[in-house]
């Protein structure tokens, strides 16, 4: 049984916010020059009263618009990865597939797959269906912390908050020969789970009242831990998967991965040996997208046609602190 990716569908919300907004408010702060938080050109904020349900809505469109209401309606599963959940007592899955016109025999909200979601969306979804569980998924991601948290007023004075962006992607996953869905490799590293942390002043628990704002907990140690993890983790996964589909990561047409910062991008395409203009970013425009950025490059890779038919495009990323990394290839049969 072979199951392919068919389609991308991106969005991304508001205007594009330059550099100069994030160091108008800029002050002193120890991490300002680790390359960590190097910030882009531009980054999108999601809308005041936008939320993870209209930022997929708003994605979706362009699978309606090239497959039809019918195909979204008659989706098996509904797969779906929110950064920062409208509530936080459950995921938005429910409210997606309501908004959609779905009534889907699985819905499921992944936490854990972080900006590594996308790949690990494909993964069950590739799952399910060869276990004949649906004939179609449809994976939706959506990052909405960097108008939400980063834009705090205590918070946006930080160097961390100048990198995200927040944006919103669907594929469209089904039994199928065009686009198929050569390898996947999905790695746990739970020894590393506990490292990613809130930090507020005074210190409490997230949800706790307080007069301080929550932010990343980072520190210059801990930022060591992490370049350290992200630089072998996304090259060992994706040297996994071109060892199994018998390809040479140097002979890939096409490398996407999530995108923290430039040191991320310049290691990996490094040791994949790559050259720039096959591993596709849109870090100057987008900054650091979390989930979303796998969809989105990809998309955009379509869309341009640098990605063509035929062509092999292997997707790769780690979340969090080095939690998890996942990295997957397919072929591409291009768009009808």
């Amino acid at each position: 049984m072979t199951v392919s990716l068919l389609d991308i569908s991106t969005y991304l919300p508001g205007e594009p916010v330059p550099a100069a907004y994030y160091a108008g408010f800029a002050e002193s702060d120890d991490l300002r020059d680790n390359v960590m938080f190097k910030a882009p050109r531009f980054r999108h904020h999601v809308g005041e009263d936008e939320t993870a349900i209209d930022m997929v809505e708003r994605a979706a469109a362009g699978i309606v618009e090239r497959h039809g209401q019918d195909t979204i309606e008659n989706v098996d599963i509904l797969i779906t990865h929110v950064q920062l959940p409208d509530v936080p007592f459950y995921g938005g899955g429910g409210g997606m597939a309501h908004r959609l016109g779905m009534k889907p025999n699985w819905v499921l909200d992944l936490h854990n797959g972080g900006c590594a979601a996308f790949v690990l969306g494909m993964k069950l979804a590739q799952n399910l269906i060869e276990s004949g569980q649906g004939e179609t998924a449809l994976i939706a991601v959506a990052q909405n912390a960097a108008g939400t948290i980063f834009d705090q007023k205590t918070i946006r004075t930080k160097a961390q908050a100048s990198v995200p962006g927040d944006g919103a992607a669907v594929g469209l996953v089904a039994r199928s020969d065009k686009s198929p869905i050569l390898d996947i490799e999905c790695r746990t590293y739970g020894e590393f789970a506990g490292d990613m942390a809130i930090s507020m002043q005074p210190a409490r628990k997230w949800w706790q009242p307080g007069p301080g704002e929550g932010s990343i907990g980072f520190t210059e140690s801990k930022i060591t831990k992490v370049l350290a993890r992200g630089n072998r983790q996304v090259p060992e996964v994706s040297y996994a998967v071109c060892d199994r589909i018998g390809i040479k990561p140097k002979d890939l047409d096409l490398l996407v991965t999530n995108q923290p910062n430039r040191a991320f991008l310049r290691n990996w395409r490094e040791a994949l040996e790559l050259p720039r203009e096959r591993h596709r970013d849109t870090f100057e425009q987008c900054g650091n997208l979390f989930a979303a950025g796998i969809p989105v490059n990809l998309e955009r890779a379509i869309s341009d046609g640098q990605l063509k038919k035929g062509d092999v495009a292997l997707m790769a990323a780690f979340a969090h602190a080095g939690d998890f990394a996942g990295a997957a290839a397919i072929k591409w049969g291009g768009r009808d």
